[in-house]
């Protein structure tokens, strides 16, 4: 096993380090050197930048390889370790995987992968088969009639880090431009006639269990440790209510009335990688360099494409916005505190040898080399 990694660019909490980050015998960093030259025995970097491995708070990816195309489930197992291995060869060492707990009527599958995810889960990991360290982010519909009983299906599972409180329903949230919403469902082959009465139904869903929904999970979370979330905030009153039940974490606001709300109350705000990417919303909601600007995001989440999480700090350097470590800071750190695992998200002594090796190609961020406690995984 290398014993470190010397002649790198260190990316560290405040600063840019040209240095050596050295390796305990139990995969932890045993210490941090200002050198500028390589040293026997370590990897030589050649002056490549060393980065923490990425916590990723939310990645909708393991859905895309259950479903690669419309109408075809590939085997779950299978589908699982393809995800991994994209996560690990991106630097993503921790993955919260976001599963559905319902449907909001338009994506039914998504309650098979949440059951066969949980077990492959336990499965793989015990059998040491994960590259990357997964846990478990559950995203309760919650005008769903059967999200309750799902829901306790999986409460009390080992790797179950992080719940969010989320409503698809069109009309609102991500959703509240039904125009948008019906042209994209009608670019999967929807006709205008079955749109309609999907909507009429999620509505009618949405009015006869949400308040119920909500109100459950927030008693069964009231002295869980557990990062909670809400989702797609749209209003000040939105998030005021959040706030004042309990709820710390505001994840992927659309408007910016509602991230700066967020922010006078407190809220760690998680925005999606691929906004800042793409230069903007797929939806059309608040671009993610203009939250950025208004110092209203915390963290930054893969969402569905898990190298979006190495490209957009370097794309928000590039842009003025951030300096390197605080747009680093939002892809280890913070997520990691937000899951609550101290052990991680930082190049420091004591803490796990997570460490992310990359190189930048006409200004792309490109990953070299990704280590997990010591142990090289992609």
């Amino acid at each position: 096993m290398t014993q470190g990694f010397s002649n790198a660019r260190i990316v560290l909490e405040d600063v840019v380090l040209h240095g050596a980050v050295l390796l305990g015998a139990g995969g932890n960093i045993a210490d941090i050197l200002e050198e500028t030259s390589p040293i026997l025995g370590t990897e030589d970097c050649t002056g490549d930048f060393l980065l923490p491995g990425f916590v990723d708070v939310h990645t909708d990816n393991l859905e895309r390889q259950v479903q690669p195309r419309s109408h075809v489930r590939w085997p779950s197992p299978s589908a699982f370790l393809a995800h991994d291995a994209q996560c690990a060869a991106m630097g993503i060492t921790t993955v919260a995987n976001a599963l559905c707990v319902g449907d909001a009527g338009f994506e039914s599958g998504r309650i098979q992968t949440l059951k066969n995810a949980v077990v492959d889960l336990s499965a793989l990991d015990a059998s040491g088969s994960l590259r990357a360290d997964h846990v478990l982010h559950l995203r309760c519909e919650l005008s769903a009639p059967n999200m309750q009983e799902l829901f306790e299906a999986v409460i009390d599972h080992a790797k179950l880090q992080m719940v969010s409180l989320m409503d698809h329903t069109p009309g609102v949230g991500q959703y509240a431009n039904l125009e948008k919403f019906r042209k994209s469902r009608r670019d999967e082959g929807y006709s205008s006639e079955e749109l309609e009465g999907m909507i009429v139904e999620a509505q009618a869903r949405r009015h006869a269990h949400s308040e119920k929904n909500r109100g459950y999970l927030l008693e069964q979370l009231q002295y869980s440790s557990l990062a909670l979330a809400s989702h797609d905030d749209r209003t000040e009153a939105e998030v005021l209510r959040n706030a004042q039940d309990g709820i710390k974490v505001a994840e992927f606001p659309v408007s910016m009335e509602a991230a700066r709300t967020a922010r006078q109350h407190g809220m760690a705000i998680v925005v999606g990688a691929p906004n800042v990417v793409r230069g903007g919303s797929h939806s059309g909601n608040v671009a993610v360099s203009d939250l950025v600007k208004a110092r209203c995001v915390d963290v930054l989440a893969s969402d569905y494409v898990p190298n979006a999480l190495c490209e957009a700090p370097f794309r928000l350097v590039d842009d003025g916005l951030l300096a390197l470590p605080e747009a680093v800071r939002m892809i280890t750190a913070a997520p990691a505190r937000i899951l609550g695992l101290p052990d991680r998200g930082t190049i420091r002594v004591g803490l796990r040898g997570d460490l992310v090796r990359i190189r930048l190609m006409d200004g792309h961020p490109i990953v070299r080399s990704v280590w997990k406690a010591g142990q090289r995984i992609a």
